[in-house]
């Protein structure tokens, strides 16, 4: 008798009845920018096809998003003003707060999750507070996010997302959010977020690039895996209802090691620089973008990912609808 795996591929019928992976638009979240302003729809340099939209442009961008099937967002804010303490970060009449009740106004079942971070709102660009010696005084921060949590909550946001990597700051922002009677908001954690090279498009997206130094101090160090196990046990201990792994590509060996230890749902971000290095290739006809985005994707997915946050994903769920993946 011959053995042949063959048989099983003589069609897309029939590799899509037996495919292990299968994608789904239900797991797909699109990260998006909140500038301040109005009548603001302005393009996003390094991210092409990517822009800042003001609030009052949210709901059409929005149109366009949920359309596609997508029904999650992950809102970013760009405040015209920063400051040492990013105190634009939980201001109830902010930028972020603004566009979500616009959003839950127009599209109430629309899925809101809003980063929690101080690096988009402070005047040095890091995500927690600086001592005199340049360092980053951790529990000095911690109030602060829980702060900026609490301001989303109250504005409509379903999840709150913690990306600064401090520690404590998940148990901060959980007994904060349960003492106000946020009970039912949930958090998802930044549990695994390593200090990347991928983020570069991003800080241009946010302005959000340290003014000095690096972030190497509260981000994790890419050469480590153990260390997620860490991270993500603390974060459970504290309150995470989801965790994820920031980037998503570099460190699928990463997401598979949270997955198969993780009791609750796990996400991965395909953060800005693997979005951007995807566009840039395409648009000099090196590869295919489409075939790209979908090998990517279920890459991440075959790697454990239940939840797939991609600047991809309006494109990505037309695909999967209409199964060119």
């Amino acid at each position: 008798m011959i053995i042949r795996p063959r048989r099983l591929r003589r069609s897309e019928a029939l590799r899509s009845l037996v495919c292990e992976t299968r994608l789904s638009v239900s797991m797909l979240v699109y990260p998006m920018f909140i500038r301040e302003g109005s009548g603001i729809e302005e393009d996003i340099v390094s991210m092409p096809g990517q822009k800042r939209y003001s609030p009052d442009r949210l709901p059409f961008a929005l149109e366009r998003v949920i359309s596609s099937g997508v029904g999650a967002v992950l809102l970013f804010g760009v405040p015209e003003k920063k400051d040492f303490f990013g105190s634009e970060a939980y201001n109830d009449d902010g930028v972020v707060p603004n566009a979500l009740r616009e959003a839950k106004r127009q599209f109430p079942e629309l899925l809101c999750i809003t980063d929690v971070c101080l690096c988009e709102y402070t005047d040095h660009g890091h995500c927690g507070c600086p001592r005199d010696d340049g360092g980053i005084d951790n529990d000095a921060s911690l109030p602060l996010l829980a702060k900026s949590a609490l301001c989303f909550a109250r504005a409509g946001a379903d999840i709150v997302a913690p990306s600064d990597m401090m520690d404590g700051r998940v148990g901060a922002i959980r007994t904060a959010l349960d003492a106000e009677g946020f009970t039912d908001t949930a958090i998802l954690s930044y549990a695994v977020k390593y200090a990347s090279a991928f983020y570069g498009p991003f800080r241009e997206a946010a302005g959000s690039a340290p003014s000095f130094g690096d972030r190497k101090t509260y981000q994790m160090d890419p050469r480590n895996r153990r260390e997620a196990l860490r991270e993500m046990k603390l974060d459970l201990s504290e309150g995470a209802d989801i965790l994820m792994v920031k980037p998503g590509l570099p460190y699928l060996d990463v997401l598979r090691t949270v997955k198969d230890a993780s009791p609750v749902p796990v996400g991965a971000y395909c953060v800005s620089g693997e979005y951007s290095m995807i566009k840039a290739a395409a648009e000099r006809g090196w590869l295919d973008e489409r075939g790209a985005v979908c090998e990517a994707a279920h890459s991440l997915a075959r790697a454990g990912a239940d939840i797939l946050i991609t600047y991809h994903a309006p494109e990505l769920a037309r695909w999967i609808a209409s199964g060119n993946f």
